[in-house]
């Protein structure tokens, strides 16, 4: 069976469309100095096709790097959810192809299982879910349309199930060391004692290939950054001309990040229809597009020690350029 649906609907709660959503978040974040649009908004269909093309170049390392370390642990990691039904739910699937092998490795072992994946938008949702129709056609899929703390919160009210959490593709580099704390936190209230997370992350490395992952020679990263513009124009009536502006991605060695910006090229005044109102930007002005959090694994076992977790191990590539990092929720004491 596979279901799709909206707790915002079934709670009797106020929720803004995927349109509604993204206009104020744009207004939000290009009336900020610096100005800036949250990363998300990469993936929208378009989005994700070149993302998906990135994911191909020889220079970008994380995805080969997780899936990799994905095949080699499946295993290990459908043995940790052995003997009991529990809930496989996922943050931020994507297309689904590395969540795939660990999927495929538990229907094999005879695992008992309900997939939830969640995410704000249906569109999305409904892409995996007919994807999954056709590879997984027996599995349990119960796709919840909420953000990712209401719906573990949802799906703990009506199941006793053991949770396993996959928060993979290091989708927590996205947020800023004080955010990841705080979302790391609110997993853990929302999520029961015992329950496990598989998290993510991209871990700190030689600097010219962390530049190299993100400013490739194909220009297929610049054309993902641009196409936030582009949706703008298709999405919210923007007048943007992507021509005027220049993909830069740098490594700021102090914080462990790497940020991506487009920069106009010259004072120019946009106009947004979908939220009424012009942005002038000055010549070579940056708009921050994304933030991507590299570790170290002494860092990662201190945010799981401050947010309540305890770290059961962490799986790398050969490389050891990445670690799916396996945590345990502890609230024994």
């Amino acid at each position: 069976m596979q279901v799709i649906h909206n707790i915002n609907e079934d709670e009797k709660t106020i929720s803004y469309s995927d349109t509604e959503k993204f206009a104020l978040d744009v207004l939000i974040g290009l009336t900020k100095r610096p100005k800036s649009i949250p990363a998300i908004y990469h993936y929208d269909a378009e989005g994700s096709k070149i993302f998906e093309q990135i994911t191909e170049l020889k220079e970008y390392y994380p995805t080969n790097c997780e899936v990799e370390t994905l095949n080699h642990n499946k295993e290990k990691i459908a043995h940790l959810m052995d003997g009991e039904p529990f809930n496989l739910v996922e943050f931020g699937s994507g297309n689904g192809s590395k969540t795939k092998v660990l999927i495929q490795q538990m229907l094999d072992d005879g695992l008992e299982f309900h997939y939830i994946p969640i995410d704000i938008s249906k569109s999305v949702l409904e892409e995996l879910v007919d994807d999954y129709k056709v590879t997984f056609p027996n599995l349990e899929i119960h796709a919840l349309i909420s953000d990712y703390f209401s719906g573990v919160k949802w799906l703990n009210k009506r199941s006793d199930r053991k949770n396993m959490v996959l928060f993979l593709g290091s989708n927590i580099g996205n947020f800023s060391h004080p955010e990841a704390r705080m979302f790391l936190r609110n997993l853990w209230i929302s999520l029961n004692n015992k329950d496990t997370v598989l998290i993510g992350f991209d871990l700190k490395k030689d600097i010219e290939l962390l530049l190299s992952a993100y400013n490739d020679s194909e220009g297929v990263t610049a054309e993902f950054s641009l196409n936030l513009l582009r949706r703008m124009n298709r999405e919210l009536g923007a007048d943007f001309e992507p021509s005027k502006f220049r993909h830069f991605a740098t490594y700021e060695v102090s914080s462990g990040a790497m940020e991506s910006y487009l920069v106009s090229l010259e004072r120019q005044e946009v106009f947004i229809k979908g939220v009424g109102r012009s942005f002038l930007l000055k010549a070579w002005e940056p708009i921050h597009v994304e933030y991507s959090y590299k570790y170290l694994i002494s860092e990662i076992e201190t945010l799981a020690e401050e947010t309540g977790y305890k770290v059961v191990e962490h799986m790398f590539d050969s490389k050891k350029y990445f670690t799916d990092s396996l945590w345990e929720i502890n609230k024994s004491e």
